[in-house]
C-alpha cells in the first residue's frame, strides 16, 4: 500500500515547530507492517494545498493529513479536498453535537467560527474528537479516486494520537493483514557504533528479523521487526545476555521509566539533588505517571546559597571544594536522601559552559548515589554545547542510579 502523510501549518516550515506528528505516525504504521512512501510539510496556502492534494490523489491509496481543521481563517483541509473533489460540505450533526457538549462541560458557549469545523464532505464520515472540538474524517473512495482513502486529523498531537489508536488504526488493521511486532531495547553507556560492532553477530543469528539502531543524545535503541512472536522472543533472551548490565529497559519505557520500576519492585525510594541540570532530573522522573509511589522529590540547589540553605552544606566546605567537585556532590546525595528520608540519594554537578567554571572545564560533570550500602560517585568529561551537556549529564545520573540499583 502506498502512503504518504501530508503535514500542514505554515509553523512547520519555521523553526516554532517540529512536526513530531508523521514520526509518531511512521511508528504506529511500522506495527501493521506498514510505512510511507513519502512525508510532505506545506503551508497554510489554499493553491499549495490543493496542487499537493491532486498529486497525492494520484500516486497514494492511503492519505493520512494532519492539521488544518481547526476553525480560524487558515484552517481549510476539508474544505480543500472537498473543493478539488467536487464534494459538498454538509453539517455532521453528531460532530455538532460533541462541540456544544465539550463546551457546555467548561461552561463556555462555542463561537459561531467553530461551528464550521462540524463540516464534513457528503460521502465521508466523521472521527469523532474526545479531547477536542475539531472531529477528524474518514473518506473512503472519494469521487474519482476508488481504492484510494483520505484520512484527516488534527494537528494537535494528543488529538491526533487518540483519534489514531482508537479509531483509525482499527480500520487499517483489517487492510493490513499480519501484524508485524516490535522488540525495542534500550541500551545506555554504549556509543551507537560500538553497540553495532558488539551486537553484529547476535542480529546475525537472528537474521530473520529486521534489525535498526537509533542513537539521540541520551540513549541507544536497538529495535528488531517480524511477524513471529517466537523469534523475537528468543532474540530477547539472546540479547539481555550480550548487553548485560548496559541493557536499560526492554518495551516500550525510557530510563527513567526502568529507575522507577526498580524501585517500586524493591520498595524503595528516591530523592535528587541537582545543580549543573537545573531541574531535568526531576522533570524526566515526573512526566512518568505513579513516579510519586517512588520519587519523594527533589530540589534545584544551583547556586552556593541554594546548597548552604536547603540542604546545609557550610560555607567553608564550598569554600574549599568547589560547587563542582566530587566531594561536593557526594555531600549533595547524602544530604538530599537524609533530609527527605529516602532510600536513595541521587545528586549532579557540573559545568555546562559556555565558559570555565573554576577548575572544571565545559562538559566535566560530577553524581553521586548515596544509598543503603554508603555512597559512590563518578565523573565524566561529556561533549556538546551547553543543552547537549544537561541532557547527557540527567541521563548519566539516571543510568548511575540503575546500576547501582541493579547492584545492591
Amino acid at each position: 500500500m502506498r502512503i504518504e502523510c501530508i503535514a500542514i501549518g505554515t509553523e512547520l516550515l519555521t523553526t516554532r515547530r517540529l512536526d513530531t506528528n508523521s514520526v509518531w505516525l511512521g511508528e504506529r504504521l511500522a506495527h501493521l507492517g506498514l510505512g510511507f512512501h513519502r512525508k510532505t510539510a506545506v503551508g497554510d496556502s489554499r493553491e499549495d494545498l490543493a496542487d499537493l492534494f491532486r498529486e497525492a490523489l494520484k500516486r497514494s491509496e492511503l492519505i493520512l493529513t494532519t492539521g488544518g481543521l481547526g476553525p480560524t481563517f487558515d484552517d481549510f483541509t476539508k474544505e480543500t479536498f472537498a473543493e478539488i473533489l467536487g464534494a459538498d460540505l454538509v453539517e455532521d450533526a453528531t460532530s455538532r453535537a460533541d462541540m456544544m457538549a465539550f463546551y457546555a462541560a467548561r461552561k463556555r458557549v462555542p463561537p459561531q467560527v467553530n461551528f464550521k469545523q462540524a463540516l464534513i464532505p457528503v460521502g465521508a464520515e466523521p472521527l469523532r474528537n474526545p479531547v477536542g472540538t475539531a472531529p477528524g474524517v474518514w473518506w473512503k473512495d472519494p469521487p474519482g479516486h476508488p481504492g484510494v482513502r483520505i484520512v484527516m486529523m488534527p494537528g494537535v498531537p494528543r488529538e491526533m494520537k487518540r483519534m489514531w489508536e482508537e479509531q483509525v488504526e482499527p480500520r487499517l488493521e483489517t487492510l493490513a493483514g499480519r501484524a508485524v511486532h516490535t522488540l525495542r531495547m534500550v541500551v545506555c553507556g554504549v556509543p551507537e557504533s560500538s553497540l553495532d560492532e558488539r551486537t553484529r553477530e547476535a542480529r546475525d543469528r537472528h537474521g530473520q528479523l529486521e534489525w535498526t539502531i537509533l542513537a539521540n543524545l541520551t540513549q541507544v535503541e536497538l529495535l528488531a521487526r517480524g511477524m513471529d512472536r517466537a523469534a523475537l522472543e528468543a532474540a530477547r533472551v539472546d540479547f539481555e545476555q550480550v548487553l548485560g548490565a548496559d541493557l536499560a529497559s526492554i518495551g516500550e519505557g525510557n530510563l527513567e521509566d526502568a529507575v522507577l520500576d526498580q524501585l517500586e519492585a524493591r520498595g524503595q525510594t528516591l530523592t535528587v539533588a541537582e545543580s549543573m541540570t537545573g531541574g531535568l532530573l526531576a522533570s524526566r522522573l515526573t512526566a512518568i505517571p505513579g513516579a510519586s509511589r517512588t520519587f519523594l522529590g527533589g530540589v534545584t540547589v544551583y547556586s552556593p546559597a541554594a546548597k548552604t540553605a536547603l540542604l546545609g552544606l557550610p560555607v567553608a566546605f564550598l569554600a574549599e571544594h568547589g560547587t563542582v567537585s566530587e566531594a561536593t556532590t557526594i555531600a549533595l546525595a547524602e544530604a538530599a536522601r537524609r533530609v527527605l528520608g529516602a532510600t536513595w540519594g541521587l545528586a549532579v554537578t557540573g559545568n555546562a559552559g559556555p565558559g570555565a567554571e573554576g577548575e572544571a572545564p565545559v562538559g566535566t560533570v560530577f553524581l553521586a548515589v548515596a544509598g543503603p550500602a554508603g555512597t559512590v560517585s563518578i565523573d565524566r568529561l561529556l561533549p556538546g554545547d551547553r543543552p547537549d551537556v544537561q541532557l547527557r549529564g540527567a541521563a548519566a545520573a539516571l543510568d548511575f542510579l540503575r546500576r547501582q540499583i541493579d547492584r545492591s
